[in-house]
């Protein structure tokens, strides 16, 4: 009986966990069931004809590379926001915290729009920048990162804030200096942090569509995003096309963040392993 008894720590686990395989099932599995089987009523040809088309290729190229750039500059100076955020007390810091959370709160569609205004070759960035940026690839990649900053700085804050102190001094006295303190005591520990807050800044920017559709331009092989197309097959009624552009989407982002988690698994075992 008492074996019985800890088998279950929460009060009403079995109807806790019914609940929850529910609510799984109709907002998530469902949902990516129907995508499945729609996609699924195309022959293989028409399947491949809609998602391995030149046009569509390019958006996948430019979705996910972009995705990837904008979570990449978004683990560098995330990391640096939080740092500054956690370690130094300056005027109007409350306002800098605040203001990491804007893309949380603001609009896609508004978002995108200030982004273009700003990086438009007459905005109040633009016009000063030697290169294009609005209209172009490259102002996908400021979209993405836009978006993506409240996720690496919200993962990686908590865990600096819980970060003794005492380990790092430890190093100072052995004679470690400030950059090997930071490699070998404090990164480590924020390691698993700063890849979640990658993998979720991803994730986030790789079906991102109401910030990038205004400031991209959406110049087809150039700067036109996946989720635009499906978009534009769902207005041509075109469903199977659509689901079949977005199960290739699915199983690709599967397959990376799957492939970032086994990274992020394996680095663990490393660290306890040493």
């Amino acid at each position: 009986m008492a074996g019985t008894g800890a088998r279950y720590v929460l009060p009403g686990f079995r109807l806790a966990l019914g609940y929850a395989l529910l609510y799984l099932g109709l907002i998530v599995l469902i949902p990516l069931a129907a995508t499945f089987l729609k996609a699924f009523t195309l022959s293989w040809d028409a399947f491949w004809a809609a998602v391995a088309s030149p046009r569509v290729l390019a958006t996948y190229r430019l979705t996910f590379g972009a995705a990837l750039l904008g979570a990449v500059i978004n683990a560098v100076f995330g990391l640096l926001v939080a740092w500054v955020l956690v370690r130094y007390a300056f005027p109007g810091k409350r306002l800098v915290d605040a203001l990491v959370d804007l893309p949380f709160a603001l609009p896609t569609a508004v978002a995108g729009i200030a982004l273009t205004a700003l990086y438009a070759g007459n905005g109040w960035i633009g016009q000063y920048l030697p290169f294009k940026v609005a209209f172009t690839p490259l102002g996908v990649v400021v979209a993405l990162t836009f978006i993506g900053l409240p996720f690496v700085v919200r993962t990686v804050q908590p865990v600096l804030e819980d970060l003794e102190h005492d380990v790092e001094e430890a190093a100072a006295v052995l004679g470690a200096s400030r950059w090997q303190t930071f490699r070998r005591v404090i990164f480590p520990a924020l390691a698993p942090a700063l890849l979640t807050g990658f993998t979720m800044a991803f994730a986030r920017a790789v079906g991102e569509y109401g910030s990038v559709i205004f400031i991209a331009g959406n110049v087809p092989m150039v700067s036109e995003i996946t989720p635009l197309i499906i978009i534009s097959k769902l207005e041509q009624y075109d469903y199977a096309g659509a689901t079949a552009v977005a199960v290739v989407m699915l199983v690709l982002s599967f397959a990376l963040l799957l492939l970032i988690n086994l990274l992020q698994w394996w680095s663990g075992r490393r660290r306890i392993a040493a």
